[in-house]
């Protein structure tokens, strides 16, 4: 998919494999925190995300494919869920409607990313 902004919809892909957020985290003792893993993702994906100005209001249908590098990942969408809030809408809670899919392309994980006003 390439980047397109309507005034209702986006659609953009992120290169790279998300990490699990149910596995993304680790007990030190004291406290949790993020992995190795969900910190690079979340810092790659960053960089790759557009920024809208202003952000999407209101109700969403987010529609995401995403290739795993592997057969291991559970299929998990909430950690790019979190890191398009401020980027795309101001909180994850406006997402009323997900459609997940999970793919498989070894050479090139990604995720491709639909967002709509509903």
């Amino acid at each position: 998919m390439e980047d397109k902004l309507k005034s209702s919809f986006i659609s953009f892909t992120i290169l790279g494999e998300p990490a699990s957020k149910a596995n993304s985290r680790r007990w030190t003792g004291k406290f949790f925190i993020k992995s190795e893993k969900a910190l690079n993702y979340g810092k790659a994906f960053k960089l790759q995300c557009p920024v809208l100005d202003p952000l999407l209001e209101g109700d969403l249908r987010v529609t995401m494919h995403i290739w795993y590098a592997s057969r291991r990942p559970d299929l998990d969408e909430s950690l790019i869920l979190d890191l398009m809030q401020d980027c795309i809408y101001a909180n994850d809670r406006q997402v009323k409607e997900r459609h997940v899919y999970w793919h498989l392309d070894k050479e090139k994980p990604r995720s491709e990313i639909l967002v709509e006003m509903l």
